[in-house]
């Protein structure tokens, strides 16, 4: 059985619409978070608001400011805020198709799975999921998500599709004034050809499942340590020598691409008559790989 949605409604396409239920497609449960307290009592401290000539104050009596100069604000009540609320449609309306090669992973913002809602919903779902794949298509649309109304790219994922809402284009730093200062021109071709070498050694494929947040495991460990009264082991990573030279960087990256390799495995000699172990052979010389 499916988990609970996060939003349900319709997915738009043209005359065609297919009920449809959105899932959060990422989470952070397992991220540890910590809490205030004072360092005396290990009492968790409240925040409470404070004003600077009123002292402590009620949540209650705060109200939405925005600051167009310094020091000086202007206020939004709800009742401007509700001018502006957008009515939900609970529709995912279908606008264009783009190439999903043309997506710009910059704009990609939160992922939702999307699938039907219902056993009646799955042939158009699947229909228009198996059209997409086929055209290696992206849909592009909007929908109103917690009162506002949000861009939307969808994608073929596995069985299903995935909704990502994409951030606006003001939101985006364009990437000139940080790469202006790279220089241009032609590179030491051996150094090229050496980096070229290490890529082609470290090659492999795409496997998320081996990722984790070593930060965050350090932590519970930590913790953990911390719960039981004993102190924590954390080991650290060994401190490479430094290396100035380009060159000497890439051969000794070289080098090491080799420690990466898993070991041959030994193969096991075969017994002499009589149960005893095969003399072993002599090894023969390697050859010499060239630079």
């Amino acid at each position: 059985m499916a988990p609970r949605a996060t939003w349900k409604g319709y997915l738009k396409l043209s005359l065609v619409s297919c009920p449809v239920r959105l899932h959060n497609a990422t989470t952070t449960v397992n991220r540890i978070s910590f809490n205030w307290l004072h360092k005396d009592t290990n009492n968790r401290v409240q925040m409470k608001p404070y004003d600077p000539e009123l002292g402590q104050v009620e949540r209650s009596d705060l109200v939405r400011g925005y600051e167009f100069e310094k020091d000086r604000y202007v206020v939004v009540d709800a009742e401007d805020l509700e001018q502006i609320q957008i009515e939900s449609t609970k529709t995912i309306t279908i606008e264009e198709f783009v190439d999903a090669a043309d997506v710009d992973p910059m704009f990609l913002d939160s992922p939702y799975y999307l699938a039907p809602d219902g056993p009646i919903a799955d042939e158009t779902f699947r229909v228009i999921h198996r059209a997409m794949q086929a055209r290696g298509k992206a849909a592009v649309g909007r929908v109103v998500l917690s009162g506002r109304e949000r861009r939307v790219i969808i994608t073929a994922r596995g069985p299903g599709l995935l909704l990502t809402t994409l951030r606006v284009a003001s939101e985006v730093r364009t990437q000139d004034e940080y790469f202006s200062d790279i220089a241009e021109g032609d590179l030491d071709a051996e150094a090229l050809k050496l980096a070229e070498l290490i890529i082609s050694q470290n090659e492999g494929r795409w496997d998320s499942s081996a990722f984790e947040d070593q930060y965050q495991k350090e932590l519970l460990e930590i913790v953990k340590a911390k719960i039981k009264g004993t102190k924590p082991v954390i080991t650290k990573a060994p401190e490479r020598g430094k290396v100035i030279n380009l060159m000497d960087a890439l051969k000794q990256s070289l080098d090491e691409g080799e420690l990466k390799k898993p070991p041959a495995r030994s193969k096991r000699r075969k017994a002499a008559p009589g149960g005893r172990k095969a003399p072993a052979k002599p090894a023969k010389k390697r050859a010499t790989r060239a630079a």
